[in-house]
């Protein structure tokens, strides 16, 4: 008759292997894993064997998309993190030295902001940080919140109407919508005028509609919200209804660097983030007008969560952030 063991007393189990589930759990990869602790993928098979048979579960399934983890390693997870870190934090902050980390840094945004602010960053890190990684992830079609939460994102940038307690944030800088269209549009001779956005079609960005659970212009996600549109389209929509008029919604994209592209030949106007606009204007076969009407203004922001305040390469990582945004202007500079 087959004996069945029993699970090893949490006094047992070794500091390390926990180590080695939180780098598994984040990267669903033995060899990134590895590559993080600086241990061999043998040596991280080997640690997830003895954590299994400790907890007597399998943790991680292998499929086609990497190393999935099990209900009980999400429900382990988050716990097991916030408590190695209060460890970590307990015995002393080890100093964070930029020039020989290999910290892999985790960033989620649109492609907007990857090329107002990321590619900057990127530079930044050449320089300062030559071993470092960073890792953009797509800031739509995931659940934000949760990948925040359980560690496999960094820092999330973007406009949120809602940010939840278990999270911090810092303003990167403060934006407005402006109209964009090709040189020889007839709105190039003239002051755009409110009409002008029904009388000729609209080219708008779209990170996520109403199909998609969005409200009012916001996805919410375990308790935070993000912006779905690139531009305030109540704002738009308000000022057409006062004069009568609804909007033409010809073409919408879910990437704003196509837009410069749509524009060519073609008669339609797009809204899009002033700092955008200066961008596309680099093009000089674009024009960029100030809004006939009133919207909001927007900030754009970086997220993350709690845990994470005090991690000196976090801190570093946010640091240059704010730094590299800079203070936006609030409008487009003609």
């Amino acid at each position: 008759m087959k004996r069945t063991q029993a699970p090893l007393s949490p006094k047992r189990i070794d500091l390390n292997l926990l180590r080695v589930f939180d780098a598994v759990f984040e990267d669903r990869n033995l060899l990134r894993a590895g590559k993080r602790l600086h241990l061999s993928q043998s040596a991280i098979s080997h640690a997830l064997s003895r954590l299994r048979e400790a907890l007597q579960d399998e943790l991680f399934v292998r499929t086609a998309k990497g190393m999935e983890p099990t209900a009980r390693a999400l429900a382990m997870a988050t716990p097991l993190r916030e408590a190695v870190r209060a460890i970590h934090d307990t015995l002393g902050v080890q100093p964070f030295e930029p020039a020989t980390t290999t910290r892999r840094f985790v960033v989620a945004a649109n492609d907007y902001v990857t090329s107002v602010l990321l590619t900057k960053l990127a530079r930044r890190m050449g320089d300062a940080a030559p071993s470092s990684d960073l890792v953009v992830r797509p800031a739509t079609r995931l659940d934000l919140a949760e990948q925040i939460d359980v560690g496999r994102i960094d820092i999330a940038l973007g406009i949120f109407a809602d940010v939840p307690g278990r999270f911090q944030s810092a303003r990167l800088w403060i934006q407005q919508d402006v109209l964009v269209f090709r040189k020889g549009h007839p709105l190039a001779r003239r002051k755009p005028r409110t009409e002008d956005l029904a009388a000729f079609p609209l080219l708008t960005v779209s990170l996520g509609g109403q199909e998609e659970g969005a409200v009012s212009g916001y996805i919410v996600e375990r308790g935070l919200a993000r912006q779905s549109e690139m531009f305030d389209r109540s704002a738009l929509e308000d000022a057409l209804a006062a004069a009568g008029r609804r909007p033409h919604y010809r073409i919408t994209v879910p990437h704003s660097l196509a837009v410069p592209d749509l524009l060519q030949g073609s008669d339609m106007i797009s809204i899009v983030p002033a700092p955008l606009a200066q961008a596309f204007l680099a093009r000089r076969d674009l024009l960029a007008k100030p809004l006939p009407y009133a919207a909001q203004h927007a900030t754009v922001r970086a997220i993350w969560h709690r845990r994470d305040e005090h991690d000196p390469a976090h801190l570093w990582l946010r640091e240059q952030l704010v730094e590299l945004s800079g203070v936006q202007d609030l409008a487009l500079r003609a």
